[in-house]
């Protein structure tokens, strides 16, 4: 997958004390999910349906 034109942004929830973030791209049908503390490192990449759940089963804790 070839993220060099992903958009970044940090996630809402994620704090800026101690650089502790998660940042989000969304690519057409796919969400990017990587830590800001290491941008070069492992990308975690989600289906738009696989992600949506996701999060809407995190609203439920």
């Amino acid at each position: 997958m070839d993220l060099s034109n992903a958009q970044w942004r940090k996630a809402s929830r994620s704090t800026d004390n101690g650089g502790e973030c998660v940042e989000i791209s969304s690519l057409a049908d796919i969400i990017a999910v990587r830590d800001s503390k290491n941008p070069t490192g492992s990308t975690l990449a989600f289906s738009t349906g696989a992600w949506r759940s996701f999060t809407e089963g995190l609203k439920r804790l």
